[in-house]
């Protein structure tokens, strides 16, 4: 009697602790039928704005002036969704272990030795994310990089300590002919002007050390080399007319900060303006004008060498003395 009675309460506690466990997966059920509506209503609203606008680009310059620049920030935005989706979901299930197994009393949580279903989520899962990144970023890298055989318009550039040279070309490659150029120095700073709606080859190359061409705007930068190299990179077109502030981007020497320059978008009719009146013989500030454009640059400055006599050698200090 004392045993079968012993039975009949450990069945029954058997049959209330059955009953627990069931109601707490009916709650942990709905917590993450919860949390996956609030994500789904998460990705709706965020799908409903401009989300690069709304957080600042996460970080990636906004403001791009040509198709490859909207293309390369679609990308980065893309792929931040993607990372704040895949970390959403992994706090939230984090948060939901912590929550649903909790210690409760003497008693431990359920010991789960293997799950095949979660296995192959968190096995197949990454390798299909990064698998869908890397695709759309190859096939944008491809479309950035895209040389064609007969752009619109084809430009030299030419680096050297520490300024820039812009040699608008006849055609491609180091044999092609120089019809125009534009020359910067300490006091005046080079303006390269170009034409919206044009398809544009920059042929780079230095004439010292490493430097780099960069236009904020265009949202990439690009190293000019010495020697025989040729950097050559295009864009399909430029969107907006406007002044843009160039700059050399990699460390090449004591004045590598001063080293600017500007690019002025013009139209097309400008710009072949432009070309005419610089192969007639004009500088480039009278050309500028000739095309209703100020003749200088307006979003940077000379810089100020301060090589002075003085700078060098006061004249009002004597040797050796203290201040």
């Amino acid at each position: 009697m004392v045993a079968r009675s012993s039975e009949v309460r450990s069945s029954a506690v058997r049959h209330s602790a059955s009953q627990g466990a069931g109601g707490h997966r009916r709650r942990g059920a709905g917590r993450l039928a919860g949390l996956g509506l609030g994500g789904a209503a998460l990705l709706v609203l965020l799908t409903g704005c401009d989300v690069g606008k709304t957080f600042g680009g996460f970080g990636w310059p906004q403001g791009g002036i040509t198709p490859q620049s909207h293309r390369m920030y679609d990308l980065w935005i893309a792929s931040c969704i993607a990372a704040l989706a895949v970390g959403v979901f992994v706090w939230g299930l984090i948060f939901w272990c912590v929550i649903r197994y909790r210690k409760r009393g003497n008693e431990l949580p359920v010991q789960t030795r293997y799950n095949l279903p979660m296995e192959f989520l968190y096995t197949i899962a990454p390798i299909l994310v990064v698998s869908v990144l890397f695709y759309y970023t190859a096939v944008v890298q491809t479309g950035v990089d895209k040389i064609t055989k007969n752009p619109d318009v084809t430009v030299e550039v030419v680096a050297f300590k520490w300024n820039w040279q812009f040699n608008y070309r006849d055609g491609q490659g180091p044999d092609a002919n120089t019809v125009a150029s534009v020359l910067g120095t300490s006091d005046v700073i080079p303006v390269l002007v170009l034409p919206t709606g044009k398809s544009i080859r920059f042929e780079e190359t230095s004439r010292d050390v490493i430097h780099s061409f960069w236009v904020p705007e265009l949202l990439f930068k690009r190293d000019v080399m010495p020697g025989n190299v040729r950097n050559v990179f295009e864009v399909t077109s430029l969107d907006q007319e406007g002044e843009f502030v160039g700059r050399c981007a990699e460390l090449c020497g004591s004045y590598h900060a001063f080293m600017n320059f500007e690019l002025r978008v013009v139209s097309p009719q400008q710009y072949d303006q432009f070309l005419a009146e610089k192969k007639a013989g004009k500088s480039t500030q009278e050309a500028l004008t000739a095309i209703g454009e100020a003749p200088y640059a307006s979003t940077t400055e000379p810089f100020d060498t301060r090589r002075t006599k003085n700078n060098f050698n006061p004249s009002d200090a004597s040797a050796g003395a203290g201040s």
